[in-house]
């Protein structure tokens, strides 16, 4: 019998563990930062994220989406993960959350 798994948990799952990943340049997670525009999971528990970066010559264009798939692909029922970079929109301060700019004395 198989367990059944709540889509909408995995995907609070998934948020949670984004918040762990950090922009080496910036102290603050890339959720926080509005990095993250959308995390998809279908019913196979295969996880599409929809990301930027906060330039297109960021130093870390290589290693961070490969660490976010890495991270996502790590919890518990993700059978894969796959990380889709944009640059539309392009990212802005404005993308930030409350608790990111607090955090960079922005507010």
């Amino acid at each position: 019998m198989t367990q059944e798994i709540d889509t909408n948990e995995l995907g609070e799952a998934i948020v949670k563990k984004l918040k762990t990943i950090y922009d080496p340049e910036i102290p603050v997670d890339i959720y926080e930062l509005g990095l993250i525009y959308d995390v998809m999971v279908n019913t196979d528990y295969e996880v599409k994220i929809l990301m930027t970066l906060t330039s297109p010559n960021c130093p870390v264009a290589e290693s961070l989406p490969r660490e976010v798939e890495e991270k996502v692909k790590s919890i518990e029922h993700v059978k894969d993960a796959e990380v889709e970079i944009t640059f539309d929109p392009p990212w802005s301060k404005d993308l930030m959350s409350e608790e990111a700019k607090l955090e960079l004395g922005m507010l």
